[in-house]
């Protein structure tokens, strides 16, 4: 199974770029995470917000493969626990499926993003800085593998 994290903004922190690194590294080859990166639109004092969302989305829609589940990472989506998260990368696994997973940028998500989605999947109810994100899901992804594969990570 591939899943790609498809997300908005380029030039991360170093130690965001490390942190995702390092856990994709972890993975097999079988349950590989990539990342693509979609430029931010330009933001300025007269940007029409909603006009750069949507040029971000058209790039973020490009850039799913046919055929893959696509995840939304939306605050108002289903909050999962990582066994939860495990349970189901277990059932795409066994379906032969690909997950494309869709992260915005500071201003969100466009909405024809979260429409394309298969499920809307939020991490926390807290508000988290979009490059964040990056980390948390390439950690989880790894933990829910440690308990697919009963490695002792997951303690």
């Amino acid at each position: 199974m591939r899943i790609k994290l498809i997300a908005v903004g380029t030039k991360m922190p170093k130690w965001i770029t490390d942190g995702f690194t390092d856990y994709s590294k972890r993975l097999p080859k079988d349950f590989s995470l990539e990342l693509v990166e979609i430029p931010m639109s330009p933001r300025g004092k007269n940007t029409d917000i909603a006009k750069a969302i949507r040029k971000e989305g058209d790039a973020m829609l490009d850039a799913i493969p046919a055929n893959d589940r696509v995840i939304a990472m939306e605050v108002l989506g289903k909050e999962w626990s990582t066994e939860q998260l495990a349970e189901q990368s277990e059932h795409w696994r066994m379906e032969g499926y690909n997950i494309s997973l869709l992260v915005g940028g500071p201003d969100g998500l466009d909405p024809r993003c979260s429409a394309k989605a298969d499920r809307l999947w939020s991490l926390s109810k807290l508000t988290l800085p979009h490059p964040i994100v990056r980390v948390i899901l390439a950690e989880q992804i790894y933990r829910a593998w440690t308990l697919m594969n009963n490695h002792p990570y997951h303690r």
